[in-house]
């Protein structure tokens, strides 16, 4: 009986409404660092594409090693398999992927390249047998056989690597750097090797 006398007594009723407004402003700044947090937390999606067997990761503006060695794959596929029919289609496809420091560069060499395969009328293919990925350097080699082959010629093939540094802006593939040469991936590791050779009497 003393205690619902307690109860209904104007101070306790005041130090309960007291309580209740301390705690609800707890909880509207515990929810606004909440939502804080959770609007400043980048978003890893997960994607397992059909062509990978594993899974990969992407964020606004990163992605994993898997990831950049299935565009790296893609894109010497593209660039090594080329007839004049198709060279239109290969710079379209091409150009929304380059980065503004290397487009200008890349579309004046593709489109020299195009005019000699038009003229020549003169088709490549490309069979990838290595791609990897450099952590140092976050490069992508993708190594194969390139074949040429004219009209009235008989087909040449030999040893080609493409290599590429692939970032990632909101979402999206950037190349923003592209070597092709006829010859083993130049890695960090070769690199030094090529500069002892080159440093010996």
């Amino acid at each position: 009986m003393k205690l619902t006398q307690l109860l209904e007594s104007w101070s306790l009723v005041q130090a309960e409404n007291r309580l209740h407004r301390v705690v609800l402003v707890g909880l509207v700044i515990t929810n606004g660092i909440s939502a804080l947090a959770a609007l400043r937390t980048e978003r890893t999606v997960v994607l397992v594409p059909p062509t990978l067997t594993q899974e990969v990761e992407i964020t606004r503006n990163t992605a994993s090693s898997e990831l950049k060695e299935s565009w790296g794959l893609y894109l010497a596929e593209l660039l090594g398999n080329v007839t004049p029919a198709t060279a239109e289609f290969i710079t379209k496809a091409l150009a929304p992927l380059l980065s503004t420091d290397i487009y200008r560069a890349v579309m004046d060499a593709m489109s020299e390249q195009i005019n000699a395969l038009k003229m020549d009328r003169i088709a490549t293919s490309f069979k990838p047998r290595e791609v990897s990925y450099e952590k140092e350097t976050d490069k992508v080699f993708v190594s194969g056989e390139l074949t040429t082959q004219g009209p009235n010629s008989k087909a040449e093939t030999r040893h080609r690597t493409y290599e590429f540094v692939i970032s990632t802006r909101n979402y999206r593939p950037r190349l923003d750097y592209i070597d092709v040469y006829p010859d083993e991936p130049r890695t960090v590791e070769r690199l030094k090797v090529l500069k002892q050779q080159q440093e010996r009497p």
